[in-house]
């Protein structure tokens, strides 16, 4: 299962703003956030967007109407 935790960098290194017990060796994937949030969630949008404007499935419709 997936857990999602925010944190902050400190000299270096990621802390936990909670605090949770984690097996020595787990393997973390660290997703930035810039300070202006409004930009980051355009961006994973545009993603979302992208993915349901752009697809081959609709080209029949495209197909339709220029007869």
């Amino acid at each position: 299962m997936l857990t999602t935790l925010w944190g902050t960098v400190r000299e270096g290194k990621i802390e936990l703003l909670e605090s949770v017990d984690l097996v020595e060796g787990t393997q973390v994937l660290a997703t930035l956030i810039p300070h202006d949030e409004s930009e980051f969630w355009l961006q994973a949008s545009q993603v979302s967007l992208n993915s349901v404007w752009n697809n081959t499935e609709d080209d029949i419709y495209a197909e339709l109407l220029q007869k």
